[in-house]
């Protein structure tokens, strides 16, 4: 798929990830992007048609998809963290990770799909994390949410295959956004994983691993349980102590 003349739509484009998505689609040649967010307020970005979307919510959703019939390019950014472990934590805050993670993104696959093929097949991004591989402390929630997105993610791929469309699943360790500012280490740049995420698309991946960390991780998939564990608690103790 062509990026240049593509429409696009983005959630969580306000902010982060998702603005950054924005901009360098506007960058690359799109010909219209919709830049969502649930506060249309919120979106600053000059040059983009502004849409009012809550992913948790399916009138909103629907709204949406009736309002952006010409979408050839949907991108699934929006995303929360709840700081929620699954034992002793809120159930109401899983859910919501759940909700909001998984379960928003797969809704707007399933609105925008018939617009999709109706488009010429056109592309799907969902922004996943190295964390789909694995959970720490306060963050496993998180990581069930994004685990599910990322299955959710390979089920799309292969029910709309035929439908001509390319499902792009794209993970990364840290970004430089305002969810990561605790984090003391090398992060990636949004631009930077926006451009890593449009060039998969371009080149019809199925996934991107935009840095570093995301590799790293999923290469150690293959290891036992154990030695899966052990391996990114070396690797975390790294992080923090860099």
């Amino acid at each position: 798929m062509d990026i240049n003349n593509s429409v696009a739509l983005v959630t969580g484009a306000n902010r982060g990830l998702g603005r950054a998505f924005a901009q360098r689609l506007l960058d690359r040649g799109a010909r219209k992007v919709y830049a969502t967010a649930r506060r249309p307020e919120s979106v600053d970005l000059p040059g983009v048609e502004v849409l009012a979307l809550d992913v948790t919510d399916p009138v909103s959703v629907q709204a949406a998809a009736a309002a952006a019939p010409d979408v050839s390019l949907l991108v699934n950014n929006a995303g929360i963290q709840t700081g929620t472990d699954l034992v002793t934590g809120s159930l109401d805050a899983i859910r919501l990770e759940l909700e909001t993670n998984m379960l928003g993104p797969l809704g707007l696959i399933r609105e925008f799909a018939p617009a999709l093929a109706r488009n010429g097949g056109g592309a799907i991004v969902n922004v996943l994390s190295a964390m789909s591989w694995f959970g720490t402390g306060g963050g496993h929630a998180y990581h069930l949410s994004k685990g599910a997105s990322w299955a959710m993610t390979n089920s799309v791929r292969l029910e709309l295959a035929e439908r001509g469309t390319i499902v792009t699943g794209v993970h990364l360790g840290l970004a430089d956004t305002d969810m990561a500012a605790g984090w003391p280490v090398d992060k990636i740049a949004p631009s930077d994983l926006a451009d890593a995420a449009l060039d998969g698309v371009e080149a019809g991946s199925a996934e991107v691993l935009a840095d570093q960390w995301s590799r790293d991780v999923k290469s150690r998939l293959s290891l036992s349980p154990e030695e899966f564990n052990a391996a990114m608690d070396r690797s975390l103790a790294a992080l923090t102590t860099a």
